[in-house]
């Protein structure tokens, strides 16, 4: 399950925008996977608590977006939403297209909880 490796290392970078902001705990995390990514996110959603325990990112919530598959095309040059299963020109069916959005996976956002300061 490379899901786990795929939260550990995204755990990794979540905990270094906290410290970097001095905050005290990640609340959220916001994952943007493209259908084409190669990443299940159910498996993910499954292992990032199990992954988060113990960590600043502990009971912080994975939300996760899905962009639609874009391609432009070779031969007429047209751009065109397909499906994942479906990588033709939407104009012209052609079957020689460049991926331009779909297999995507970047984080998107990271929610923190600042450090509380204490009156002295």
């Amino acid at each position: 399950m490379h899901e786990l490796a795929i939260c550990q290392a995204i755990l990794r970078q979540a905990v270094e925008v906290a410290a970097a902001h001095g905050a005290r705990r990640v609340t959220c995390i916001t994952l943007l996977i493209g259908p084409l990514a190669g990443v299940e996110p159910d498996l993910l959603r499954a292992a990032f608590p199990f992954a988060a325990a113990g960590t600043s990112c502990e009971g912080a919530q994975l939300q996760i977006g899905t962009p639609a598959v874009r391609v432009a095309c070779r031969t007429c040059g047209a751009a065109s939403m397909v499906a994942p299963n479906r990588l033709l020109c939407g104009a012209c069916g052609a079957w020689r297209v460049d991926v331009l959005e779909g297999d995507e996976m970047r984080i998107q956002s990271v929610d923190l909880l600042e450090e509380e300061i204490e009156n002295v």
